[in-house]
């Protein structure tokens, strides 16, 4: 099965506005669509959606739909930003263009090349794939946590992932930001690395939120 995009984008805002912002119903206006467009009456015919004289309400049938197609829609936001590199005010259009080729059959390898990323690059959660539950390693993640490199391994930043606030402030005040250049110099028994002339020690906890894209080394 394969939806129009329309009709993908509607099951995004409905998941979007349902598990994070705990409203039920979209209204038509919202949406950008009317009760009797093609791509309503595509979602109706799917058993996705049930619709209400106001508006639109995801239902049981299409949750599942509905939270694949943000998967991917995050995914790709994190693919632009960490593996193309296009600047954050161009990626929301492209990740909007590039989402929709993304096939159910490759996006968790899509995932596993990124590391299995928790957060989009706009700090919202990215839901959970077969691959994230399964930490699959092949192929070799783009994107690893500091906490599993190697002694010598470098790379720049891509995000740093805590739900802690006074965590990820701390972090930022060390210089640790999207974009800088680091390099592992001890693992064990705290987490060393260099920034510039710098070298910064963190426990392995912290070190699990600091994502890399690691350099590959010269042949």
């Amino acid at each position: 099965m394969r939806l129009s995009n329309k009709a993908e984008e509607i099951l995004e805002y409905l998941w979007i506005m349902t598990m994070e912002t705990g409203k039920k119903m979209a209204g038509f206006k919202e949406l950008k669509t009317d009760k009797n467009a093609p791509e309503v009456e595509e979602l109706i015919a799917l058993n996705f959606i049930d619709v209400l004289e106001k508006g639109i309400v995801l239902n049981k049938e299409g949750m599942k739909e509905a939270e694949d197609a943000v998967r991917r829609h995050r995914l790709a936001e994190r693919l632009m930003i960490d593996v193309f590199g296009i600047r954050k005010n161009l990626m929301e259009d492209t990740a909007c263009l590039f989402e929709h080729l993304i096939r159910k059959e490759v996006e968790d390898n899509i995932c596993t090349l990124l590391g299995h990323p928790k957060v989009c690059p706009h700090g919202r959660a990215i839901p959970r794939g077969r691959c994230c539950r399964k930490r699959s390693r092949s192929p070799k993640s783009i994107v690893s946590n500091l906490a599993d490199l190697k002694k010598g391994a470098r790379g720049k930043v891509a995000y740093l992932h805590t739900g802690d606030n006074k965590k990820l402030r701390k972090l930022m005040t060390m210089g640790i930001l999207p974009g800088v250049l680091v390099e592992v110099v001890q693992t064990f028994p705290s987490h060393v690395f260099k920034i510039g002339h710098m070298q910064i020690a963190v426990d392995r906890e912290m070190a699990k939120d600091i994502f890399i894209r690691p350099r590959r080394r010269r042949q």
